[in-house]
């Protein structure tokens, strides 16, 4: 006992608890303290007048005095020793109040025992009986009641420094995790949300949570908002489903009610501020279906000890590909990219947090066949991730030569060095623009599906197949470089207009993260030659994407940021398509992912024209390239763009080869 209190007292007097005014955060430990003995002995005096003033003599078997110091040093003892000292004041809790309460009864306890073992020893008791125990309920109150004004200022000074108007904010939800970060959001500092309440989709009459009520959400969110005088709500974890979620927001964008985000509280960061963990709700979770979820063990068992290839690994996908192959413990990770910069700081930020995984960042581009060479020859690679790729439909549709050449050819190449080298499996990140393409882009996305596709098949019917190729298909990604999103974002920061190319132009939307575990997924159920398809729930008109953008950055559409329409650009259609007409679904074992049943055209066939295609684009003969990738992909029809015109007489042009076709089994 006596080696703690001395422990106790060397710890209250250190160099950390110093006062230094420059410095005045909080009140220093041995500050508390001083408080804290300055209200025992008023408590005590205090109940020497109560006593004399109802007529009740103190005894006197040792003089005031020695009484009084009896008194505070036992006190003293037990404040050190249960650490009453050691909180914020500011912060005060019921812990903090139970300490006292123990710091309290341990004095009281104590005094007792003084006083029976003076009675045994000496005949008579020092203490009045009456006086101790109106001493331990003075001394407890007056230091409880210390901390509750205290904190009470703390909070009137905090809200009259401050410099912004705070918000107003309901939290959504009553779970654990509302009601932490409810708690949260009131005792930080500087405070920027004053919670006003909650709301819940159960039924809470009279119920009120932190001194704050909690409203049924069954009304329209304006008139509970209204009712609590509130500006903002807050997403507190995961409290609604997607479509819960998605048609609350919608009623808060109508109402110009802010919306924030905010994770579990045992998801928060330790190096942000409380308030930076909310966030205002990005476009992304408005997708108006729950995330996908995938299983993680089968894809670590699948990578796990292996070399494993990605390729355009400085792109926004293939970067996303590379940091969750590498959370799943590869021997080797390679990540290839003709893009220095970028690869350069992925290589910083994955050397960072994977330090034990053995790393090659290799600059290459997928159309050089004798650097692929020198890579597959150096290294067993065992798994492909093909994400390298040209994307933005206008700027291909001006460059058709280079789209054929890294699209298809760079695709051509890394397939047959992975044949020739044995990978045991090769997936193909697709675009649903290569289905009924209108741009040269989903056109040379096709005819590498088709390569890849007529390449396992053929090497099946030759008894040879040792890699399997995997394609995947899905729509646009919300973030990823180039994408519409970061471009309304940028647009909106500089004051709009944001530009759309059209009224009614329609997209599927998928996250980074879902993409790539779509990509890994494959791989792991893939047996080869499918084509894996995802269920992005219901396409989003990109004029109302725009317009809730505008409204989640705070600003009234047609007032603070107009919308421009500027017409479709070379290439571009108003909807996007996962399937061709010909083609039919298959169900796997989740319930989002599908393999689409494509036709496959034979090898020869496919590796000819893919030939000639290539032997013009390296010419830069555009219109005779983009012919024969017409006839290569006879569902290729171009809109608004100068090569419509070879849709007329593209078999005068491109004499038709005829394939024997077989079905994807």
């Amino acid at each position: 006992m006596f080696k703690r209190l001395i422990e106790a007292i060397n710890r209250l007097f250190s160099e950390e608890n110093r006062l230094d005014i420059r410095k005045l955060r909080y009140l220093p430990r041995w500050a508390v303290l001083f408080i804290d003995i300055f209200l025992v002995f008023v408590a005590l005096i205090t109940t020497y007048y109560l006593l004399e003033g109802i007529n009740i003599k103190s005894l006197f078997t040792l003089d005031l005095n020695k009484q009084i110091s009896i008194v505070i040093g036992i006190n003293f003892i037990f404040l050190l020793l249960f650490k009453t000292y050691a909180g914020l004041i500011r912060h005060s809790s019921f812990m903090d109040a139970l300490k006292l309460l123990f710091a309290s009864g341990a004095t009281f306890v104590s005094l007792i025992f003084i006083n029976i073992l003076s009675k045994i020893f000496l005949g008579e008791k020092i203490f009045l009986t009456t006086g101790i125990f109106l001493f331990a309920l003075l001394s407890f109150t007056a230091q409880f009641i210390f901390r509750l004004v205290i904190k009470q200022l703390y909070e009137s000074f905090k809200i009259a420094q401050k410099e912004e108007e705070l918000i107003k904010a309901i939290i959504v939800g009553i779970d654990d995790g509302a009601i932490s970060i409810a708690a949260a959001l009131d005792i930080e500092h500087p405070q920027r949300f004053i919670i006003k309440g909650f709301v819940s989709k159960r039924q809470n009459k009279s119920l009120r949570i932190l001194g704050k009520p909690v409203l049924e959400l069954n009304d329209d969110i304006s008139l509970l908002t209204n009712k609590l005088d509130a500006s903002a709500i807050i997403f507190a974890g995961n409290t609604m489903n997607a479509e819960e979620r998605f048609l609350l927001v919608k009623d808060c964008l109508e109402n110009d009610i802010k919306v924030y985000n905010s994770p579990l509280v045992i998801n928060w960061s330790e190096k942000t501020t409380v308030t930076d963990q909310l966030k205002s709700l990005q476009i992304e979770d408005l997708l108006n279906r729950d995330p996908i979820k995938l299983n993680d063990k089968d894809k670590a068992k699948k990578i796990q000890g292996k070399t494993v290839l990605v390729t355009g690994g400085a792109g926004s996908i293939g970067s996303e590909i590379a940091r969750q192959v590498a959370s799943y413990n590869p021997s080797k990770l390679i990540v290839l990219d003709q893009a220095e910069s970028p690869l350069h700081n992925l290589s910083l930020e994955l050397l960072g947090l994977y330090p034990d995984i053995d790393f090659e960042f290799t600059i290459c581009d997928v159309a050089n066949r004798n650097r692929l060479r020198v890579l597959f020859d150096t290294f067993k690679i065992d798994i492909i991730y093909h994400a390298a790729a040209y994307k933005h439909v206008p700027l291909m549709e001006n460059n058709p030569s280079e789209a054929i050449l890294t699209n298809i050819y760079g695709t051509k190449n890394l397939a047959d060095i992975a044949a020739k080298h044995e990978v045991g499996y090769f997936v193909m990140v697709s675009t649903d623009k290569a289905v009924n393409p209108t741009n040269v882009m989903g056109a040379s996305k096709r005819a590498a599906e088709m390569y890849v596709q007529s390449k396992y098949f053929d090497a099946i019917q030759a008894g040879s197949s040792k890699t399997k190729f995997i394609t995947t298909r899905f729509g646009n990604v919300l973030g990823s470089n180039g994408s519409v999103v970061p471009l309304f974002k940028k647009q909106i920061k500089q004051g709009g207009p944001v530009t759309i190319t059209h009224p009614d132009i329609i997209r599927y939307f998928m996250t980074i993260p879902e993409a790539c575990q779509l990509v890994l997924e494959a791989g792991t159920m893939g047996k080869g030659g499918e084509i894996f398809i995802f269920d992005m729930g219901e396409p989003v008109r990109i004029m109302d994407l725009a317009e809730k953008m505008i409204k989640l950055a705070g600003f009234t559409v047609g007032e603070d940021i107009e919308i421009k329409i500027t017409g479709l650009r070379p290439g571009e259609k108003l909807y996007e398509e996962l399937l061709s007409d010909e083609s039919k679904t298959l169900a796997t074992h989740h319930e989002k992912i599908m393999i689409s049943e494509d036709i496959s055209a034979n090898y020869d066939y496919v590796n000819t024209v893919i030939s000639k295609i290539v032997k013009a684009a390296i010419k830069n003969n555009n219109n005779i390239s983009v012919a024969k990738l017409k006839s290569l992909v006879p569902e290729f029809k171009s809109k608004n763009s100068e090569y419509e015109v070879l849709d007329i007489n593209v078999h005068d042009i491109v004499p038709e080869i005829n394939p024997s076709q077989n079905i994807v089994q």
